[in-house]
């Protein structure tokens, strides 16, 4: 059965660092250590940024979902401007913002987005290390 946590935060960005100390609670409860806490808190902190900034509906909470199941942990942040999708920015250097979704495809194993019913939920996926692999022995 896979470990879940969800919490909820206001649409508003002093929230944001909330959410940072959410996942990393939960990490640390799940034992997940290393270089993969450092990329799940970046990526959890520009897409709940994204939501925050984005998100058009009036007092709305933006959810963030920890899964941990097996060797796959799953960040999903949802918010219920559905249908306002995310898309990749490619951002002049110039630019101060807009590499987001750019860390995310960087960082992450797997990406995308959804539309549930009433929200949209952009998601990564990583893979816990040692987790290719495992079953084979080394090669003679």
């Amino acid at each position: 059965m896979p470990a879940t946590e969800t919490f909820r935060i206001p649409r508003h960005r002093r929230h944001v660092p909330t959410a940072r100390h959410h996942v990393l609670k939960a990490l640390a409860g799940w034992g997940v250590s290393g270089e993969l806490v450092d990329c799940v808190v970046l990526l959890a902190n520009e897409l709940v940024t994204n939501a925050v900034t984005h998100c058009r509906v009036t007092h709305a909470q933006v959810k963030v979902t920890l899964t941990l199941e097996g060797r796959d942990l799953l960040l999903e942040v949802s918010d219920p401007d559905r249908d306002r999708l995310p898309l990749p920015h490619h951002s002049t250097p110039d630019e101060e913002g807009g590499r987001g979704l750019a860390l995310v495809e960087a960082l992450a194993d797997e990406w995308g987005h959804r539309q549930d019913p009433f929200t949209k939920c952009v998601w990564a996926r990583f893979r816990l290390p040692g987790s290719e692999g495992d079953d084979v022995p080394p090669a003679a």
